[in-house]
């Protein structure tokens, strides 16, 4: 996070386009535990923040553009400075404050220590499930549960619908203002007029999260989310009035940001051991980011000559979230296959051929595991 924050600052002095690319690389590389049904509110908080970002960012460059020319800098040089600035200051202080697992965070007696541990170590089985069939997650490190993050079917699936929404989500957040001008509003219009998408943004996905954590499923939210996205890009390049392709935008935004931490949570609900998880979701988040790769490749997506409907961008926002979607009904079609055949297994008592460590070992493959819907 510090590495992130200075190399952003030194974006605002870079002086020509060779260093500029050089110190986006090094940027793109300072980038590369709770219960599974309290996760995904602190993930929506943690990817609000994304959403909030997106709406100060419009006013932040509404206020930097009057410094233009202060202390000899251009108005954009100052808005890498500033924010570079400031994310150095968070990180540094953050060192102080965040730890890194239930046992070393010193705020917690001895029994809630305890406490947490139990509970994350045994938060994998259904409620009602039989203590004896119990397991406790491997938190062993071994590179054969990255091996077998690699060899998981679910993962890559997962991954087409990350795509489905990251893509629309990259394609959101790089040509939104871009968007709204060629609409007809000014530059300093535009900017402001990305603000009240982007709030509204982060209150859908925290109430979402609160909805689906309560409810313990993912799916319905991820599904509903992408098929909103639908109707709000569809509503785009069906109609090249101001109003409606603001209103599709609006949607759309309000669909994607929610999805992205429903989604993330999904995964790391359905992966058991604590280092599969932590590869699965290093896969997932790695490739799935490989979408901003794909918007800058073809950053004709949004072609000036194709306003003010884009109907080549939304289009292919179309069909990446229809992606998604396919992807999404593949996933809960199977799941619901192996949780049903697991409950037989288990109500024959096949379990007892297994000791616990192996179905420790076995983390979501074991008969125990019940995956997430």
């Amino acid at each position: 996070m510090v590495a992130w924050g200075i190399i952003t600052t030194l974006l605002g002095i870079v002086q020509n386009y060779q260093g500029l690319l050089a110190a986006r690389i090094f940027l793109g590389i300072a980038e590369a535990g709770y219960p599974r049904y309290d996760v995904q509110v602190r993930q929506a908080i943690f990817f609000s923040a994304a959403s909030i970002a997106g709406a100060f960012s419009g006013l932040l460059a509404y206020g930097i553009s009057f410094m233009d020319g202060i202390a000899g800098l251009a108005g954009w040089r100052w808005i890498f400075i500033l924010e570079g600035i400031l994310t150095v200051v968070v990180a540094l202080g953050s060192y102080f404050f965040i730890y890194d697992f239930p046992e070393t965070a010193r705020f917690l007696s001895n029994e809630e220590r305890a406490f947490v541990v139990f509970r994350l170590r045994y938060d994998y089985q259904d409620a009602d499930m039989d203590d004896s069939q119990r397991v406790a997650q491997s938190d062993e490190y071994h590179w054969k549960y990255v091996k077998m993050a690699f060899q998981d079917w679910q993962i890559w699936l997962n991954l087409l619908v990350y795509w489905g929404y990251n893509c629309p989500l990259y394609g959101i957040s790089l040509f939104l203002p871009t968007i709204i001008k060629e609409l007809g509003y000014k530059t300093t219009a535009a900017q402001l007029l990305t603000v009240p998408i982007y709030v509204a943004a982060a209150i859908c996905t925290i109430l979402v999260a609160w909805v689906a954590d309560r409810k313990r499923v993912r799916s319905p939210f991820i599904i509903a989310g992408l098929f909103l996205q639908l109707v709000g890009y569809t509503m785009c390049i069906s109609s090249g009035n101001a109003g409606v392709t603001y209103a599709g935008i609006f949607i759309a935004t309000c669909a994607i940001y929610p999805t992205l931490p429903s989604n993330i949570t999904w995964l790391s609900n359905n992966l058991a051991g604590s280092h599969k998880r932590a590869a699965g979701l290093g896969i997932q988040i790695g490739l799935g980011n490989l979408a901003g790769v794909v918007k800058a490749a073809a950053s004709n997506f949004y072609r000036a000559n194709d306003a003010p409907r884009y109907i080549l961008g939304h289009g292919l926002e179309i069909g990446f979230t229809s992606l998604g979607i396919l992807a999404a009904f593949v996933l809960v079609f199977n799941y619901r296959r192996i949780n049903a055949k697991r409950a037989q297994q288990l109500a024959n008592n096949e379990h007892n051929r297994f000791t616990p460590e192996e179905l420790s070992t076995l983390g979501d493959r074991a008969i125990t595991f019940r995956y997430t819907l």
